[in-house]
C-alpha cells in the first residue's frame, strides 16, 4: 500500500524561490512510491487547512520546507494528530535544523524527512503560544521588529538592523524570574527562553540545552554590546561571560519593569511585562538523521 506524505511550503520564506524545490521534492515522491499532497501557505488559514488535508488523507509524514515559523505553524495544527514532522530547511531562520544536525545537501534532508528515524521534541508555551526553538525578550526581539520592517533582506537586513538597534537602544531593563521555587532579579538587555542551543546562525546561547529533556532555560545576558551582537549573528559567541544567568527549569514566571519586545521562533510578538512559560514535553515527532 502506497504512503501518504503531505509536503507543506512556504513559498516566500527566505525569500527564495520554492518553484524548482517542488519539482525535485515531487520527483522523490514518485522514485520513493510515495502519494504526494502538496500545499503552499498563504498566511490566512494555514492551520485550518493542514488539519482539513490530514483528515483527507492520513499521512504518515509531513514534510515543511520552510524556517522555524514554518515549522513552528505545522506543529500547532497537528498537536493532537500523532504524525511525524520531517524539515527542508527553507526559511531565513532555520535555528530548529541547525539544532537537529540536519545535513547541508537536500538530496541527504530528503532521505531523513521521508524515511528516517524521529525523535519526541518538546515545545515551550509562552503565554499560551507556542515556541520550538528560541523566543527572547529585549534587543534581540527589538532587531527582529526592526529587520520586519525595513526593506534589506538577508545577513547584511540583520547586520544594519543591529547597528540601529544597539544605537537606539535605552536602558537595561529589571527582569524578576521566578521558578524552581525561587525569585531573583536581574539587570538585563535581553532574556533568552531556549528549547534548544543555537540560534540559527549556529551560536550556542544555551550549551545545556536538549530538545527532549522536559526543562527549557532562561538565559539572561546582562550587557550586549554591538559586539556581542555580532558575534551572536556571525555565530562566533564566546558563552563563559561572567555576564550571562542560566536558569534550567519546567515553569517559569518572567516579569519586567516596563514593557520589552518579544519574539518566538523569529516571530516578533509585541512589548510585554509578564510572561508565563511551561514545557509541553514530548509534543511533536520530527526526523532526525
Amino acid at each position: 500500500m502506497k504512503r501518504n506524505i503531505l509536503f507543506v511550503v512556504n513559498p516566500i520564506s527566505g525569500d527564495l524561490d520554492k518553484s524548482e524545490l517542488v519539482s525535485i521534492v515531487k520527483s522523490y515522491a514518485v522514485s520513493c512510491h510515495v502519494d504526494l499532497k502538496v500545499y503552499e501557505t498563504t498566511g490566512a488559514n494555514d492551520i485550518t487547512e493542514i488539519r482539513a488535508l490530514y483528515n483527507q488523507y492520513f499521512p504518515s509524514r509531513i514534510i515543511v520546507a520552510g524556517g522555524d515559523g514554518t515549522v513552528k505553524m505545522v506543529a500547532e495544527a497537528m498537536e493532537k494528530y500523532d504524525v511525524i514532522v520531517g524539515i527542508l530547511p527553507a526559511g531565513s531562520a532555520n535555528g530548529l535544523s541547525v539544532d537537529l544536525n540536519l545535513p547541508r545537501t537536500l538530496d541527504e534532508n530528503l532521505s531523513i524527512a521521508f524515511h528516517s528515524n524521529y525523535i519526541e521534541m518538546d515545545m515551550i508555551c509562552i503565554n499560551g503560544k507556542k515556541s520550538i526553538h528560541l523566543s527572547d525578550i529585549g534587543l534581540n526581539a527589538d532587531l527582529i521588529k526592526n529587520y520586519e520592517e525595513s526593506n534589506l533582506r538577508g545577513f547584511w537586513g540583520y547586520a544594519s538592523q543591529a547597528y540601529t538597534t544597539i544605537k537606539e537602544s535605552g536602558e537595561s531593563f529589571v527582569v524578576s524570574i521566578t521558578a524552581n521555587n525561587q525569585t531573583e532579579e536581574h539587570e538585563a538587555r535581553m532574556v533568552v527562553i531556549a528549547n534548544s542551543q543555537k540560534y540559527g546562525t549556529g551560536v550556542v546561547i544555551n550549551p545545556s540545552g536538549a530538545v527532549n529533556d522536559g526543562r527549557f532555560e532562561l538565559v539572561v545576558l546582562k550587557n550586549l554590546d554591538l559586539i556581542i551582537l555580532g558575534k551572536i549573528i556571525t555565530g562566533n559567541m564566546p558563552i563563559d561571560s561572567d555576564d550571562i544567568v542560566i536558569i534550567s527549569t519546567d515553569k517559569a514566571v518572567m516579569k519586567t519593569n516596563y514593557p520589552v519586545s518579544f519574539q518566538i521562533d523569529g516571530e516578533y510578538c509585541g512589548a510585554q511585562t509578564e510572561l508565563d512559560i511551561h514545557i509541553l514535553h514530548k509534543q511533536m515527532k520530527i526526523a532526525i538523521p
